[in-house]
């Protein structure tokens, strides 16, 4: 019975380890939620279910195996022709936790199971009117327990999320989540890769940009001043946004212009070239005569020319 006493601590210990280990974890995980000691035990309620339905079942294992012990005692002593009276004379005393165990289950023990047999009768297998497993009623209590804490937590209280809100968080966190992706994604584009932007909000940083680095050598409206005009249709390295992409992120420096990749995340590259690309028909006061060659977008180029472009003479980088 020590033994058996000893191996039970050892088990309930080990999954007390187990559980604070989780905890923590959960606890890090989640750190600055809440405190409260009632919202630890919400979140962790299937653990703790979990772990009082092991240690109950631990614990019916090893009155059940007493319980067969006892009678093959009683066996060996009626071959010994030793009377089961004096059997229960010399039998050891019943420990406080066995007396507890038995009180708090009222099981029937195996020796006694005639009293509690019925007349059902299935191939042998005869009925017994017995109560439930010390396990499945510790549980079924535990979620009686677990629903009143919940109904009071959440909707009495009204301090936890309902699951609707929950629900509003995970997506706005997943919402996070994927524009931070796109974020990374947008920063993988190079010359090759890059589309036109369209949007309003992508163009006005890409404006924000161009007024800080490139308007002291191209002008804030991009009619030119050291570097070439930025709204003729004329270029000096080509007119698509993969060739304004590529010339800003390496630069030209035989003519002055540096390369902007160390300076620039590609996302920026590619809002301040959309940007450039949009100049194109404006008309600026005091534009810098053209320079380069004409150029005239395509359908290929993922551009349409107009008649406006037809008219314009020489955007240049």
């Amino acid at each position: 019975m020590k033994t058996n006493i000893i191996k039970f601590s050892l088990t309930f210990l080990l999954l007390c380890i187990l559980g604070s280990a989780y905890a923590n974890d959960a606890g890090t995980a989640q750190a600055g939620t809440s405190s409260d000691w009632l919202t630890w035990v919400l979140e962790n309620l299937i653990l703790i279910v979990g772990a009082g339905a092991v240690i109950g079942a631990i614990g019916a294992i090893f009155h059940l195996n007493n319980q067969l012990m006892e009678l093959n005692r009683i066996r060996v002593l009626k071959e010994h022709g030793i009377e089961v009276a004096e059997k229960v004379a010399i039998q050891h005393k019943q420990s406080s936790w066995q007396r507890w165990y038995k009180d708090l289950t009222k099981a029937v023990p195996i020796e006694k199971e005639a009293d509690v047999m019925l007349d059902h009768n299935y191939d042998g297998i005869r009925e017994l009117d017995n109560i439930l497993p010390p396990w499945w009623v510790g549980m079924f209590y535990a979620t009686i327990i677990a629903g009143v804490v919940y109904f009071s937590y959440y909707h009495i209280a009204d301090k936890g999320l309902s699951s609707s809100e929950q629900y509003l968080v995970e997506v706005e966190e997943a919402e996070e989540e994927v524009k931070a992706y796109l974020a990374m994604q947008s920063d993988q584009v190079d010359e090759n890769t890059v589309v036109m932007l369209e949007d309003e909000n992508e163009l006005a940083l890409g404006a924000s940009i161009f007024i800080n680095k490139c308007a002291v050598c191209h002008g804030a409206e991009g009619q030119g001043g050291v570097g070439p005009n930025m709204t003729d249709n004329y270029f000096l390295h080509g007119g698509t946004i993969n060739d304004a992409f590529r010339t800003i992120k390496y630069g030209v420096p035989e003519k002055g212009m540096i390369s902007w990749k160390s300076q620039l995340r590609s996302s920026d590259m590619q809002r301040v070239a959309s940007y450039i690309l949009t100049l194109v028909g404006t008309t600026p006061p005091n534009p810098k005569d053209p320079e380069g060659e004409l150029y005239k977008p395509t359908e290929e180029d993922g551009n349409e020319a107009t008649e406006a472009d037809d008219d314009q003479l020489g955007m240049n980088e």
